[in-house]
């Protein structure tokens, strides 16, 4: 038997694992080598077609159904109603929910603490799946009744806050496994799943509108649908060898779909809106949402189906290519662990302690507390301003569903746009900050004007740069800061949300809304009930633009001369 059929057929050797980490298109991936798993990590067993490509379908439509957060403007007129709350009252439970939603310390202490092996995406997963129930399924009882009525406020923030968590256990097993299935591409299936994040807010106001459910049944439906898609998935999110090669274009495939829907939602949306649809075709357009929801499962099969067939001739050619993979790739590992070494010295390699004590970390913060808060402000008082300006409940359920769209388009583009003008030019990604801010301040005023479809044309540019700020966020603070702390920086910064949410939903826009009110009313109607709000809140978003510009000013030289000359070396 030829010699090289014999080695073929030998494991690589452990004291190198490094040369069988190379992706299949290594030039496309130039920081690859610089974020490699760590050498000598097992490859996970395969059985009963799990694989990386099903890991990444399964967490796709997981996600696809975990942003029941952005979905609180439906049922909250339900909630308001059946506890006798004011305007305050209610913005303190959304305030608990952006809590939840948006600080994933917990569950990202639970993925690195759970022990390492197949199982632990899955007691992430679980934790999840227990939390959506947890938390939705009493709020439920006492909308519909069955429990005392009214709750107290405190035991039904409370309840809001255990179901908003839930997302941030989902998202966090659903990225962390994405990550580590890919690690060459991270920023990609990142996107893709931070992106079917954002649209399930409009996929789950579909299946709403589609059954012509009450808003207390949607709560239930809340309770059971993420929690039995997540517990039907889990078993296939799993994390396998990242070593292996495999084809770019397939996650490339995962990105189209995404568009794919979020356009096809945007359309059936509009259409809804402007034509009287029959019940008959708005069950065929969801059948086919339902679909294109689905496709992920088939690109993941065909993306197995392929990669088997190609396995085997593959393994005879291996071999022939190690001593010269195996020299490129340790004069490449040298010189990118040399390149790491520069670049991640200093001040860009920052822990928590170090990076709070830096006046860049705080400008980041105040710049997001003042864009992501008046963000969540407008998307948590959204039924409430479409009922005072006369809106139908349709049309403030169909805010909810472009709200989404919008957020996920700011999250895909913002990306895209500030990579395209840093690689080019060199220009910071604060700038964009500041650019995105400008633009919501604009937002928040022409919805304070009260002109015709003023609230439809405000939430479009709200909702745009709101998704901004969560793409260009991590990003900066990666950058800024180094990445070995990363995740406990960005989820400090993070907390920015609800904090800014908080002072500007709870402390200004209900107690003006609840002012505005005739007395003994929880109810107020006109553009008067709000108008104020908006205003302070598209100042708020113009300081906000000048903290984020004198943070680009502050970097400006750093992002010339560290990360733009990273991105021209791998060129």
């Amino acid at each position: 038997m030829p010699a090289y059929k014999i080695a073929s057929r030998q494991a690589p050797p452990a004291t190198n694992p490094t040369k069988y980490a190379t992706p299949r298109n290594p030039g496309n991936s130039p920081f690859s080598i610089c974020s490699q798993s760590p050498a000598g990590r097992p490859a996970m067993a395969m059985g009963g077609g799990r694989t990386r490509w099903s890991a990444l379908a399964a967490s796709a439509l997981i996600q696809c159904f975990a942003g029941s957060s952005y979905c609180f403007a439906v049922y909250s007129p339900a909630l308001k109603a059946s506890q006798s709350y004011d305007q305050s009252a209610l913005d303190k439970v959304a305030f608990f929910k952006d809590v939840g939603a948006n600080a994933g310390i917990l569950s990202g202490l639970l993925a690195a603490w759970a022990p390492s092996g197949r199982r632990r995406p899955c007691l992430v997963l679980l934790a999840g799946a227990a939390l959506c129930a947890a938390g939705y399924l009493p709020i439920w009882l006492a909308v519909t009744g069955i429990a005392a009525a009214p709750q107290p406020l405190p035991l039904i923030c409370l309840y809001m806050l255990l179901a908003a968590q839930a997302q941030t256990f989902l998202n966090t097993a659903d990225v962390v496994t994405a990550v580590e299935n890919f690690p060459d591409r991270r920023g990609t299936v990142i996107g893709i799943m931070k992106g079917f994040l954002g649209l399930s807010g409009a996929i789950l106001v579909q299946v709403y509108r589609t059954l012509h459910i009450a808003p207390s049944t949607f709560i239930l439906m809340l309770a059971i649908l993420p929690t039995a898609i997540t517990l039907l998935l889990m078993y296939f999110v799993d994390v396998h060898s990242s070593h292996l090669r495999y084809n770019k274009k397939f996650i490339d495939a995962f990105s189209l779909i995404a568009i794919t829907v979020a356009g096809y939602l945007m359309v059936i949306i509009i259409c809804d809106q402007v034509l009287k649809i029959s019940s008959a075709v708005q069950s065929v357009c969801f059948v086919i949402l339902l679909l294109l929801v689905l496709s992920p499962v088939a690109v993941a099969v065909k993306a197995q189906k392929i990669e088997s067939t190609k396995q085997e001739e593959e393994e005879t050619t291996d071999q022939q290519r190690i001593g010269l993979i195996q020299h490129e790739t340790s004069t490449s590992v040298s010189s990118s662990s040399d390149r790491c070494q520069d670049l991640s010295s200093g001040k860009e390699n920052l822990n928590l302690v170090q990076a709070m004590g830096k006046l860049n970390f705080w400008l980041l913060f105040l710049a997001m507390a003042c864009g992501m808060g008046s963000g969540l402000a407008t998307v948590n008082n959204i039924s409430q301003i479409g009922g005072s300006l006369g809106y139908s409940t349709k049309e403030t359920s169909t805010l909810v569903s472009l709200w989404s769209i919008w957020n996920f388009s700011g999250r895909f583009g913002a990306g895209y746009i500030s990579d395209h003008f840093l690689r080019s030019r060199g220009l910071g990604r604060p700038f964009f900050i500041g650019a995105t801010l400008m633009i919501m301040s604009l937002g928040h005023a022409i919805i304070a004007s009260g002109i015709p479809a003023s609230l439809y044309i405000g939430s479009v540019l709200v909702g745009l740069c709101y998704g901004c700020q969560w793409a260009l966020m991590p990003s900066i603070t990666s950058e800024i800061f180094g990445l070995s702390h990363f995740g406990t920086i960005f989820n400090v910064v993070a907390v920015a949300s609800p904090v800014g949410s908080y002072i500007l939903s709870v402390r200004l826009v209900g107690f003006i809304y609840d002012m505005e009110s005739p007395p003994g009313k929880h109810s107020c109607s006109g553009n008067h009930c709000f108008a104020l709000s908006f205003i302070v809140m598209a100042c708020v978003c113009v300081f906000g633009s000048a903290v984020a510009f004198v943070l680009f000013v502050r970097t400006r030289k750093f992002y010339k001369r560290v990360v733009y000359a990273r991105l021209q070396s791998f060129l």
